[in-house]
């Protein structure tokens, strides 16, 4: 018997995969292929989405494996993401304040060490000093590099790294808490009126604040500072921390959102040269921006004083490559 069905490719992401929505009937489908790293876009990916099913969080779930082929077939959540849904709406804060409400749910996944999918043994690092300077190293390696020129890159990454490093080990709480690690506007959908979670093969055990920080510094979108404000006091008051721990919460938060900001200058600057995706270079100036209201915590005096000393600042936020 002859199946008839339609395939069309739709928008992707920063990622090495490409979607494909297939119509068979009134049902569709979607076709993730991973063009690398296999191992993490399509059996991590199931898996993380299989947890958070489980824990009623709305996710994409696995129909069928080609890994051979370097597929899955997942569950269709639609194509309106809440970027799309709250871009040009005026009272933005109810309905941001349900992503706050979602972020909590995600933290209350306990993980287990080690899962076991399609035979395949999954473990969860904790988002470690390692993994943070990793990360952060992007806007040394990609940003720096490509965006000025007749600079001692070597000797500059060596002395912020230092400072970045006194800096991260400031941090507060410990690494305890399911960390979506990807978490703003885009990946979020909207499914018949319900919330889902999308892009999350990245997932970590990591700090309570992060997903907070990625949520509302979301380069993506220009937030007023008192929805931001308001946000932020939101999550405090839903999280129930102790009394004892609510000061440390702004200075996490800070210390990951800088963390994550330097980071995404390197990663767009990356999927331009690298990966020949300019698009991204357009959220390089809200980056800068967001980075420098941050480093206004005095936990990032000496941060400030050596960026003043070292970077040529003004060119490096022009976004000229």
């Amino acid at each position: 018997m002859r199946i008839n069905y339609k395939l069309k490719k739709i928008s992707g992401d920063a990622s090495f995969r490409e979607f494909y929505r297939v119509k068979r009937k009134n049902k569709t489908s979607i076709i993730v292929f991973a063009r690398k790293e296999q191992y993490k876009n399509l059996i991590v990916y199931s898996a993380v989405n299989k947890i958070l099913n489980s824990h009623n969080i709305l996710s994409p779930k696995l129909l069928k494996n080609y890994y051979k082929d370097n597929m899955i077939e997942i569950t269709d959540l639609g194509d309106k993401s809440f970027y799309d849904y709250i871009k040009n709406k005026k009272d933005k804060l109810k309905d941001y304040k349900k992503l706050i409400e979602l972020i909590i749910k995600l933290q209350k996944i306990k993980l287990k060490n080690q899962y076991y999918f399609s035979g395949k043994k999954i473990k969860f690092s904790k988002y470690s000093l390692s993994h943070l300077h990793k990360e952060s190293d992007l806007f040394f390696d990609w940003h720096l590099k490509y965006c000025s020129k007749n600079l001692n890159l070597r000797k500059i990454k060596k002395i912020l790294r230092k400072e970045l490093n006194n800096i991260y080990k400031k941090l507060y709480f410990k690494n305890n808490y399911f960390t979506h690690r990807d978490f703003h506007a885009s990946n979020i959908m909207m499914t018949k009126k319900r919330l889902s979670l999308i892009d999350s093969q990245d997932a970590i055990i990591g700090n309570p604040l992060y997903d907070v920080a990625s949520l509302i510094d979301d380069v993506r979108i220009k937030m007023q500072k008192n929805l931001q404000d308001n946000l932020f006091k939101h999550y405090i008051k839903k999280s129930r921390f102790k009394a004892k721990d609510q000061s440390y919460l702004k200075n996490d938060f800070d210390i990951l959102s800088v963390q994550r900001n330097l980071k995404i200058l390197g990663i767009f600057v990356r999927l331009y040269k690298r990966d020949k995706k300019p698009n991204y270079l357009k959220y390089l100036p809200h980056t800068w921006s967001l980075l420098e209201r941050r480093m206004r915590n005095p936990i990032f005096n000496r941060l400030n004083i050596l960026f003043k000393k070292h970077l040529p600042l003004k060119k490096l936020k022009k976004v000229k490559i």
